[in-house]
């Protein structure tokens, strides 16, 4: 019978929680700028669209 490779496993399970908190990080920094950049798109686009119309 095969011997159970633990440092594998913990590695694994390392590497799956660290790409979760990355995730989680990058979500909150979306949210956080989602924000501000739509009112940045909301002033980016009203010259851009008067500009063409103009």
């Amino acid at each position: 019978m095969a011997k159970p490779n633990y440092g594998f496993d913990k590695r694994q399970r390392e590497l799956k929680k660290s790409k979760q908190q990355e995730e989680k990080r990058l979500k909150k920094l979306a949210r956080g700028t989602g924000g501000a950049e739509g009112d940045t798109d909301t002033q980016g686009q009203a010259p851009s669209s008067t500009e063409p119309t103009s």
